[in-house]
């Protein structure tokens, strides 16, 4: 992750005495990457409009792809609106009717008797359009999302411009987030575009300097644990980002925990709050501040397990029929492992050789691992369901931590870059096309994730 300390550019940290006795680095650079302390992220001056601009382009471009090209035949507005299935209509009942439930919760999914299973911010934004604006229910959730997913891409273009990232690298980058079998969900009646927004926005501007961007850390935070339960584990991340920026050697003093980390514990309470408000909400309604998770065990079958990430059945490495969206949620489960284990040791390896600022992608990767851990102990009671989906936002928040990684390596050689391109182009062609199969289904009502 980023500190916000403006830097001349230099990436090559054993190097850089070297230029400093030869006059080709000012000392400050030299003093940022020597053994005192952990490296400085290099840095430039994000390019808010470039972001912005990228940002609507990919968007769109996801948008058009899924509506244009993939979408059932019929008026333009009839394709646009194939992309409310499932989940969107549980969202919409909110919006219309707000919450309503019965004690305790039916042991069935039926939104007319029980919808409190779903976060308020998405259907409280949607609703806001609805009521406000004039948009019909439907397309009130749909401009939500795809307004949330336009912001997401802002943001991780704005994280490549801060880190000075090159344009093949910052491609590549979007490719393997865009290319991911369930990235479409960021543009249908889904709460997963606003969650991730709210998440790298939450980092981005944590990350940062200045009072404005503590008030945007904590209103993103907000939005965060107010859209899914698990942005409140992840608003740990400032605490966490703290104690390995700074070092564990702060905990043997007592008394400089208030000035040493009194900050960014506020900040993680303050991005709590969409959660616990959610919560009182519960309990000053209905008595119960559970009950979103007493709907989800009784009407969903969902049963926490959280050990499930240990035990050696909850991993499936079979290639499953593409009519089985269950299976291939397991087999992206089996993956996402996989995927965790590989990053460690290409993290561990360079780290050990040369300093790499890991301390500065520990937050990303820890609200990573987070976000992965919390879903496949949510739905290992119901066959690991929908964690194609779930495992999408692990997935950007790896690449996002990749491309740090990768910025502070030397240029490898051409046939190194090659074979990486390669292998890259592959892995993103193979998703593009389970991606527009699943869009496929999804657009027809059959159920994806």
């Amino acid at each position: 992750m980023e500190s916000g300390v403006q830097l001349p550019t230099t990436r090559r940290f054993p190097f850089a005495s070297a230029k400093w006795a030869s006059g080709a680095l000012p000392r400050g650079v030299v003093d940022a990457a020597l053994p005192s302390g952990p490296p400085k992220l290099t840095n430039r001056k994000p390019s808010p409009f470039r972001a912005l601009s990228l940002g609507l382009l990919v968007m769109l471009l996801q948008l058009f792809a899924a509506v244009v090209f993939i979408a059932p035949e019929g008026p333009l507005s009839y394709r646009y609106d194939t992309l409310i299935q499932h989940d969107s209509y549980w969202f919409a009942s909110i919006v219309d009717r707000g919450y309503e439930t019965i004690l305790p919760p039916m042991d069935r999914k039926m939104m007319e008797v029980s919808n409190v299973a779903f976060f308020p911010a998405y259907p409280i934004l949607a609703g806001a359009l609805h009521h406000w604006i004039g948009l019909n229910t439907y397309h009130a959730l749909l401009v939500t999302a795809q307004a949330a997913a336009w912001a997401f891409w802002t943001y991780f273009f704005l994280f490549c411009d801060r880190w000075g990232l090159s344009l093949s690298l910052q491609g590549i980058g979007a490719f393997a987030v865009f290319a991911h079998p369930t990235a479409f969900f960021l543009v249908v009646g889904y709460s997963e575009s606003l969650f991730l927004m709210a998440l790298f926005g939450f980092i981005y501007w944590t990350t940062a300097e200045g009072r404005t961007a503590k008030i945007m850390a904590a209103l993103h935070g907000i939005v965060m644990s107010a859209t899914r339960i698990v942005g409140l584990p992840c608003a740990a991340l400032p605490v966490v980002r703290v104690m390995f920026e700074r070092g564990w050697g702060g905990l043997h003093n007592v008394r400089g925990w208030l000035g040493r980390y009194a900050g960014a514990i506020a900040l993680t309470a303050v991005a709590s709050l969409g959660t616990i408000g959610f919560f009182i909400y519960c309990l000053l309604r209905w008595g119960r501040w559970d009950l979103y998770m007493l709907t989800q065990q009784a009407g969903w079958a969902i049963k926490p397990d959280y050990l499930a990430v240990l035990k050696p059945e909850s991993y499936h490495f079979m290639l499953p029929p593409l009519d089985d969206p269950t299976q291939w949620s397991q087999l992206m489960m089996t993956l996402g492992a996989v995927c965790f284990v590989l990053v460690g040791a290409c993290e561990l390896v360079p780290a050990i050789r040369r300093r790499t600022a890991w301390q500065h992608r520990i937050g990303i990767y820890f609200a990573a691992f987070v976000t992965y851990y919390i879903a496949v102990s949510g739905v290992a009671s119901v066959q690991m369901e929908s964690m194609l989906r779930y495992q999408f936002c692990a997935h950007a928040l790896i690449v996002l931590a990749l491309l740090h990684f990768l910025a502070h390596l030397p240029p490898p050689s051409f046939r190194v870059r090659a074979l990486a391109m390669a292998t890259v182009a592959l892995l993103c062609a193979a998703g593009l096309s389970l991606q527009g199969w699943w869009v496929w289904n999804f657009t027809r009502g059959d159920w994806v994730a």
